[in-house]
């Protein structure tokens, strides 16, 4: 699949091979009841695509990335702009944007940095089920 997506579509981009990414991603599909997202790991040729295409750093590899037409977000900046299109309450965490980013990712890197530590991690990146399949990208 192309660029096209990035335009069309909101992306997130995640690690893969992180449990910690896996079960996230899991967690949002099942609050995304009306699939406003489109999944694509940081490893596939998409997703380097996409890092490509933003001039995002290598370093983007511990970060999650939602690309929402021509722009992106990153790492707690991400998180917070998922959360409003989750069902539930999650769009209230929404609040937490008042903390300046640099204190939000703070945290966020410490459980990046940990996450594989904390978390564990697979040999290879994760498989949707057939009835998820149109929601990944290569």
């Amino acid at each position: 699949m192309g660029t096209s997506h990035s335009i069309n579509s909101n992306v997130i981009l995640f690690d893969g091979v992180c449990n910690l990414c896996n079960h996230s991603v899991q967690f949002i599909i099942n609050r995304d009841k009306k699939g406003y997202f489109k999944f694509a790991s940081l490893q596939s040729a998409f997703g380097q695509e996409q890092l490509k295409n933003f001039n995002v750093p290598s370093r983007a590899l511990e970060s999650i990335i939602l690309i929402k037409g021509d722009r992106y977000f990153q790492r707690s900046s991400a998180v917070l702009e998922i959360c409003l299109h989750l069902g539930g309450l999650w769009p209230l965490l929404y609040v937490f944007k008042i903390i300046p980013w640099f204190i939000r990712d703070f945290f966020y890197d410490l459980v990046a940095k940990n996450r594989y530590r904390w978390f564990g991690r697979r040999d290879e990146c994760m498989l949707p089920t057939p009835e998820l399949k149109a929601r990944f990208l290569d």
